[in-house]
């Protein structure tokens, strides 16, 4: 809904939850900026510290996006190198099939 209000401007979502599986899935909603709080110590105290991430779990959550990236794509539909070998087969079997 952002992106349709705000065509010209990135998106972006600043996740306050425990874990990473929100922001990813912001990612793969459409967010292009992702705003974490890190800490050294999730039971230091203030407020931030209990849903902020450490180490660890920043790069799990970096490793995720760009996972997600990955499998979202272009958006460009073309075959891969890899996937004409079984083209060309399913094409001829479906030929062999008419």
């Amino acid at each position: 809904e952002y992106q349709k209000e705000f065509p010209d401007i990135p998106i972006g979502y600043s996740g306050h939850e425990s874990g990473i599986s929100i922001s990813v899935a912001a990612v793969a909603l459409g967010a292009k900026v992702i705003e974490r709080h890190i800490t050294l110590d999730k039971k230091a105290k203030g407020s931030d510290h209990e849903a902020s991430l450490v180490h660890s779990e920043l790069a799990e959550l970096v490793r995720s996006i760009r996972l997600v990236e990955r499998a979202l794509g272009s958006g460009i539909k073309q075959m891969l190198p890899c996937e004409k070998a079984c083209h060309d087969k399913v094409t001829v079997f479906s030929e062999e099939m008419q």
